[in-house]
């Protein structure tokens, strides 16, 4: 494997070894799901590698988003800070999954802290690079932001069913705690 020297060295600007299994991955993503191959290539461009410490903060809840991370190897815990009751893990996430989707679009505060779980390494899809790619190819761009709004609003529906779940179980306490002498 050839040797990063940047925090964020793009690994396929000279087409490194192992591109092909980047595509793979790239395709496992639904963002990208739906993309040709030489689509495929466009956004392989971009992505930036990274290797992580068991330990190491990916993001902190809070701090600017600037993109999204896809789990090429190993696994990232996304925690929610919870003031004084401490912090809640929200989510694992292994080999293929995604997350931090929301800042391609806007460049609002992160709403979790992601971390490595043992030795990871992940992908980097930065939102001025892709929106630079979305300049040069429209239709591209379309695709794309079609399919991260599917993926958002899938999201947001199981939110919302999670909510509707917990505000039903709260009340079913609340009628049970008025039932008990």
């Amino acid at each position: 494997m050839r040797a990063i020297h940047s925090l964020w060295g793009n690994i396929f600007r000279d087409k490194a070894p192992g591109a092909d299994q980047t595509i793979t991955l790239l395709k496992r993503v639904p963002l990208f799901a739906g993309l040709r191959k030489s689509e495929l290539r466009d956004i392989e461009r971009l992505v930036h590698r990274r290797l992580y410490k068991d330990g190491e903060v990916v993001f902190w809840e809070d701090e600017p988003g600037v993109g999204m991370y896809i789990v090429q190897q190993g696994e990232v815990g996304i925690y929610k800070e919870y003031g004084k009751r401490g912090q809640k893990e929200l989510a694992q996430l292994k080999t293929g999954d995604f997350f931090g989707e929301m800042a391609l679009l806007e460049g609002d505060c992160r709403s979790a802290t992601a971390v490595a779980r043992g030795d990871a390494c992940l992908f980097g899809l930065i939102h001025p690079d892709l929106f630079h790619l979305f300049r040069r190819k429209p239709q591209l761009g379309v695709k794309l932001l079609s399919a991260l709004a599917d993926v958002l609003a899938r999201r947001l529906r199981l939110t919302n069913q999670e909510l509707q779940r917990l505000s039903q179980d709260a009340l079913v306490v609340e009628t049970e705690g008025g039932n008990t002498p």
